[in-house]
Formats: C-alpha cells, structure tokens, sequence
C-alpha cells in the first residue's frame, strides 16, 4: 500500500493548481476514489467530499488540502512539477495521499461504528475554500459532531506528531494603502508630495503597531510584502505608491488594534505630507482554535501511532480549517516531515516516509472516537 500511496503523492506533485482551479486534481481524485469503490461527490466548485456510511449517527469529518502555490519548483525531481511557476510547496499532496490511504483502509475494514466524511478541500493558500464549505452548510448537511485536520512540519522528525490547546494558528489579515502625492520632475522635489517618502514613512511607522502599540507579551505581526510605485523612470517622482501586507494576530483584541492603528498612523502621515492615503483592511482567516477535548482525543491517537505528542508551539502562520473550527469542535495537528526544506521555500518535498503516519493517524481516531460494538 505504501508503494500505491507514494505514486499518488507524486502523481499530485506533477500538476499543482492555486486556489478554485484544481481541476486536474479533482480529476485524479475522482478517479483514485471511485477505484476504491466510493462515489466521490462535487463541492466548492473544484473540491470533493466521501461518505462512508456505517448506519449509526455519530459523524466525524476529516479534512484535507489540495491547492499547490504560484512558486517555481527548484527541486529537480523526476517527478517536479509539470505546470510551470505552479508547485506543491506546501505539502498539500503529501495531505492528499495521506487521507487517501485512510479512506481506502476504512472502506476496507469498517471497523468502526459511525460515520465518516472525508473532505478534500480547495483554495487552502488564502482562497477560504474552508469557510465556503461551511457557507454550503456541509456541517449542518451531515449532521457532522467533530472535525479533524493535519499538517507536515519540516524540522521534525518524520512521523512524530506535535499539538497544542486553544490558539494554535493566527489570524490572517491582508491589506492595501493607496498613497497619491504630487508627481513631477526628480530634479525639482520641491513641487512635488513625493510618494515614495510617505511610503518610507509609512513602512517604518507601521512598525511601531507591533513595537510600541501591542503589549509586549501580545503575538503580532506586522509586514508589509509590496511596495509599488507608478513610476519606473529615474527621473520622474511618481505620483502614487501602493502598498501590501499582511497582519498576524493570536487575539481578538490584537486584531482590533491593528486595523485602528494603522488607520490612524496613516491618517496622520497623510495630514504631515499633505497627500491622500487609503486603507483596505480586509479581516480574512481567523484564530484556529483546537478544542481543549479534541486535542486530547488527536493526541492519544498520535501516541497510538507513533509512542509520543508534543506540544506544539504557536504559529504566527494562518489556516482555514479556522473555519470549521468555528461551526464544530475538533482539533488540528502537525506531522513531521524531516529535515527537509521549510513550506513555501522552492526546494521543499514533501517527505513520502511520513505517509504512513498520517495515514494511521486517521485511522486510529475513527476507531477511537467511533469503535466497532
């Protein structure tokens, strides 16, 4: 079986697609499901969702990722992918496969009495594919009780499983600043609201949110990831800058100074300079918020699998699966992946050898939480 499930990894490592075009994936995974005898079923527009039936009420649900990213694999694999500036430098494939083989294991055994919804989920990478299978009702739908997620963790040894209670991933605000000044010549400043140092300005103050805003003991960061003018001449001061980042926050209240405070500073970089600045905050993936319960259940079955669980630390990283965590109680744990490259580096792979924890993983939480009379 590990053999089967290596090649499905890798198949899925050939043709990574971003958020809402995973059509090939779900192409493969349609056919990869109903070749185990399941009637895999459309959601979300690109995902996909099984239902293994065992006739009793009880229901949990398992959810993967299957979204890959806008990066150049640099890898040189034999199995690198095949869509140019597109990779799965997250791991989504390895997830996949993971939860493949505990689907093709439970329709095989059935040792368990409940049910099982094994959800394969797009747009992970910052497109809320989560929180649109909430908003389809899929929780309501099936009447699901609790919820389950897992992620590979380079640096840890592989197939080892670590955990944490309550807050465990960060909330994952974007947003945008429009700044127009004055363009003109670069050789007469004088007549101009220079953009580019309002933006400078900008850039720097942000920074104080974080240094000088938030009690020290709070989690939060502050990036901003673009800074573009309209502009590309040596001579010319441009008249706009746009700027991009992201917010980082472990807290509600955390959350709340951000917005303000960036609003605020820009308002009075805007009033110093006499330019115009416009800020778009957009509040995207919330805190995920294993349940106290939940993390227990994920740890024993961790330590069934592997003889240990640690505790995880907290990642400034975001996560979807926030979103149904919110509609269920359930609990999101990380499986090591080596000493490989970190997620999102263009040298990354997923590590096969962990395969065969993950799988396991699953399998011991359904017989656990629903085991067979």
């Amino acid at each position: 079986m590990q053999k089967h499930l290596d090649q499905f990894r890798q198949d899925l490592h050939l043709i990574p697609e971003t958020s809402f075009t995973e059509f090939k994936t779900q192409k493969y995974l349609l056919t990869a499901l109903q070749n185990m005898g399941y009637n895999p079923v459309k959601i979300a527009e690109t995902g996909l969702y099984v239902y293994i039936d065992n006739h009793h009420s009880e229901t949990i649900a398992f959810r993967t990722d299957i979204d890959g990213l806008p990066l150049q694999e640099e890898t040189g694999l034999s199995y690198q992918s095949t869509h140019p500036g597109y990779m799965h430098a997250c791991g989504h494939d390895g997830h996949t496969a993971m939860l493949l083989g505990a689907a093709k294991y439970l329709s095989e055994t059935r040792n368990f009495d409940g049910t099982v919804v094994v959800i394969f989920q797009p747009a992970e990478e910052g497109g809320g594919g989560g929180r649109e299978m909430c908003e389809d009702g899929m929780m309501d739908r099936f009447n699901v009780q609790e919820v389950y997620g897992m992620h590979n963790w380079p640096g840890r040894p592989v197939g080892s499983f670590a955990i944490r209670s309550g807050a465990f991933f960060a909330a994952t605000d974007i947003w945008d600043i429009e700044i127009e000044g004055k363009g003109g010549h670069a050789a007469k400043p004088q007549e101009t609201i220079d953009s580019t140092v309002v933006g400078s300005t900008l850039v720097l103050a942000l920074q104080t949110i974080a240094s000088r805003n938030a009690d020290p003991i709070g989690q939060i960061v502050v990036s901003v990831t673009s800074f573009e003018t309209s502009s590309k001449a040596f001579n010319v001061i441009p008249q706009r800058v746009h700027l991009k980042g992201t917010v980082r926050t472990m807290s509600g209240e955390m959350r709340d100074l951000a917005e303000t405070r960036m609003k605020e500073i820009s308002a009075g970089i805007a009033a110093t300079y006499g330019a115009k600045i416009e800020v778009n905050y957009k509040r995207n993936y919330p805190v995920m918020v294993n349940h106290e319960e939940h993390t227990a259940y994920a740890a024993e079955a961790a330590r069934a699998v592997s003889g240990d669980c640690s505790e995880a630390p907290l990642v400034m990283g975001g996560e979807d699966f926030a979103f149904m965590l919110e509609e269920r109680p359930g609990a999101y744990i990380l499986v090591g992946n080596g000493d490989t490259a970190m997620v999102h580096h263009p040298l990354y792979n997923f590590n096969d050898e962990a395969i065969p924890a993950g799988c396991s993983w699953w399998a011991e939480i359904v017989e656990r939480r629903m085991p067979a009379s």
